[in-house]
């Protein structure tokens, strides 16, 4: 009877040990900790005595190179008080073993050589807070988008390295688009020419920003230009990014590259509140030349927006009467979806006004309320994102979903619709719409401002309070009449 027992008893635990494998088995994103030794950022580094440059030294022979790149969202990138802000409430709520995926593209440098540890700016050397500085892009031998646990560029998917070791020593080699010239490197650094410098692909792992865990992309830039037009047609990232505006507008509308010489290290894109908080630094210190540059770096932010949208307005007539209009917001520049990147926080949306022949409104949507916060009937184009337990989160370790999704993919459009009140008077009805654009939510952007590390005090080095307002650009606008009456 005790053998009955204990052989039954045995077999009940092999099955539930056969049970627990099962549901044990490697996960769909499986993960080579060995091959990626700073997961969950996934950044390589082929360690040799051949060290980091910092971007000083760069200087003494990029000199126009270099001052393009200062105060470039690249140069600003780990000491942006919104990223700080955000970084600093991650390590509180996951510890440095997740928010590690942040720093690998926000400092590379930073993150391989283990100085950082944590949020924060103090005592960090010159390499670590330099964020994406010269070395770190032209240190980058290649990439490893195919190995990654998704199987596609995220979250540093990059290879680093600054040079090798030789019989003479380390040796330092710096990787570009062009052919190198016989003395190029003066000595100080050999040079390579690099295919990948001119393809988006260089820039894809850290424009692909997933979950650490669920590997769900939070960020989405580089697939949503690889599935469109524009890679299609040869123009990658560096081709819009990194020139002047009316560069960026003429290669946008024809699809034809920059010349070799248009190029710039600005990086400009749509991040405008980093320039106009770094711009609050500048002018704090009383540096004029830098708080110039930075205002130069805004502008360029904003009209890059203002550049990449247009509004059609259409009527909708019922029973002969105008009953709604609809709205077509259209991409008509931008290599990616509109708006893109952090879709949960940044914030796209239409204010439409429309007011009948005695100036009585008919129609308006797309109102702040008195906190700075948009009205629950505003058509936003954004993100909404989720949890594990499929409720609302805006959290980046705690988005594993969105549970919306509505951004406007290149060269496409999406339509909006208002209805209109009864219109009293006859006569035109006329409409205006405009596009407006915010990094984050005012309340959001507040929340992260409060929550930065200790050694950054907002007033001392930014002139601010956590409160500040968070700029609003207006992309476009337009305007049409229509009858009240259909004829």
């Amino acid at each position: 009877m005790e053998r009955s027992a204990l052989a039954t008893l045995m077999i009940a635990l092999l099955f539930l040990t056969a049970a627990s494998a099962a549901f044990a088995a490697p996960a769909y994103f499986p993960v080579d900790r060995t091959y990626y030794p700073y997961y969950p950022s996934l950044i390589k580094w082929e360690k040799t005595e051949a060290g980091f440059t910092e971007p000083e030294v760069c200087q003494g022979c990029h000199p126009q190179q270099y001052n393009e790149w200062t105060g470039s969202v690249h140069a600003l990138a780990f000491q942006d008080p919104i990223y700080q802000g955000e970084l600093n409430k991650g390590f509180k709520a996951v510890g440095h073993e997740v928010t590690r995926q942040c720093e690998g593209c926000h400092s590379p440098a930073g993150v391989v050589t283990g100085e950082i540890k944590g949020p924060g700016l103090k005592g960090l050397g010159r390499m670590a807070l330099a964020g994406v500085s010269c070395d770190i892009c032209h240190s980058i031998s290649g990439v490893t988008h195919g190995q990654t646990p998704s199987h596609e560029p995220e979250n540093g998917s990059f290879i680093l390295a600054p040079g090798i070791d030789s019989k003479d020593g380390p040796k330092l080699i710096k990787r570009g688009p062009a052919k190198p010239s016989a003395e190029c490197g003066g000595g100080f650094h050999e040079c390579a020419e690099s295919p990948l410098h001119t393809q988006a692909d260089l820039c894809a792992g850290c424009h692909q920003v997933y979950h650490y865990e669920s590997h769900f992309p939070l960020e989405s830039t580089y697939l949503e230009w690889k599935h469109g037009p524009y890679a299609q047609k040869d123009i990658h990232c560096q081709d819009c990014h990194m020139v002047e505006t009316d560069t960026f507008i003429r290669t946008a509308d024809t699809f034809r590259k920059p010349e070799r010489s248009e190029y710039r290290h600005y990086f400009s894109g749509a991040n405008y509140l980093l320039y106009y908080l770094a711009g609050a630094a500048a002018k704090k210190a009383g540096d004029k030349d830098l708080a110039a540059l930075l205002e130069k770096k805004y502008q360029m932010a904003v009209e890059k927006l203002k550049a990449a949208a247009e509004i059609e307005i259409h009527p909708v007539y019922r029973n002969g009467a105008l009953a709604e209009v609809r709205v077509r917001v259209k991409n008509i520049r931008a290599g990616h979806n509109l708006p893109t990147s952090l879709t949960n926080v940044r914030e796209m949306w239409l204010e439409v006004t429309a007011k009948d022949v005695g100036g009585n409104i008919v129609l308006f949507s797309g109102a702040l309320d008195k906190s700075g916060s948009l009205a629950q009937n505003t058509r936003l184009f954004n993100s909404d994102g989720m949890g594990r337990d499929f409720h609302f989160a805006i959290d980046p370790w705690v988005v594993t979903a969105f549970s919306r999704h509505d951004t406007i993919p290149p060269r496409g459009y999406k339509d909006a619709w208002f209805g209109v009140l009864p219109v009293k008077k006859k006569g035109s009805v006329t409409v205006e719409a405009r596009l407006l654009y915010r990094q984050a939510d005012q309340k959001v952007a507040g929340k992260l401002l409060h929550a930065v590390p200790e050694d950054i005090d907002l007033e001392k080095t930014y002139g601010i309070s956590a409160e500040v307002a968070v700029p609003i650009v207006e992309m476009t606008r337009t305007k049409a009449s229509f009858t009240s009456k259909e004829k």
